[in-house]
């Protein structure tokens, strides 16, 4: 696919662009890490009120499916467009493989999924700053539109169904805000 290569040619001829997507990259995935963090340091508080759940499902879950996920895509070691289509990407990156799933994208909706456990609204917030993240990626070169959809698929299956059996075993956790 020579758009890939073109999208990328026209964005590198901008070089306020390029910032900005470089910038929105690592931003929005520094803010998810720090939104999770602290909703683990908030589920710290809740141990008296549930026992520990909250906080042992949140950690359990998104470790346990990352990790999973890192294997998986080593394994399968998926070109990356700029391999395939031999150009140098709009975002900063030489990695060579690991395409297939996106593990921002998988990363950043496992932490969506994880906190609306607790805040539909948060986690909503962060779903947005997942599709902008996705795009970033594709955009970007790192990425094909297939890896981000399977990164995202992933993490909404392994939410439905960890976090699905958790809450009908345990029973919910949604708190009204």
């Amino acid at each position: 696919m020579i758009a890939y290569k073109a999208l990328s040619e026209r964005i590198k001829n901008n070089n306020g662009l390029v910032k900005v997507i470089n910038l929105l990259d690592k931003a929005i995935t520094y803010i998810t890490v720090i939104f999770y963090i602290s909703y683990l340091i908030y589920g710290l508080f809740c141990i008296e009120r549930d026992g520990g759940l909250l906080l042992y499902r949140s950690v359990i879950v998104p470790f346990v499916s990352f990790t999973i996920v890192s294997i998986y895509r080593k394994l399968v070691s998926s070109p990356r467009p700029y391999e395939v289509y031999d150009f140098v990407p709009v975002l900063v990156k030489d990695t060579k493989g690991k395409s297939f799933p996106s593990r921002h994208v998988f990363s950043i909706f496992i932490v969506s999924f994880t906190i609306m456990q607790t805040s539909i609204p948060l986690g909503a917030l962060i779903s947005v700053a997942g599709v902008a993240l996705a795009v970033i990626r594709v955009v970007g070169g790192v990425h094909f539109i297939k890896d981000v959809i399977a990164g995202f698929a992933m993490a909404a299956i392994i939410s439905i169904v960890c976090y699905g059996i958790l809450c009908g075993v345990f029973g919910s956790l949604m708190l009204p805000f």
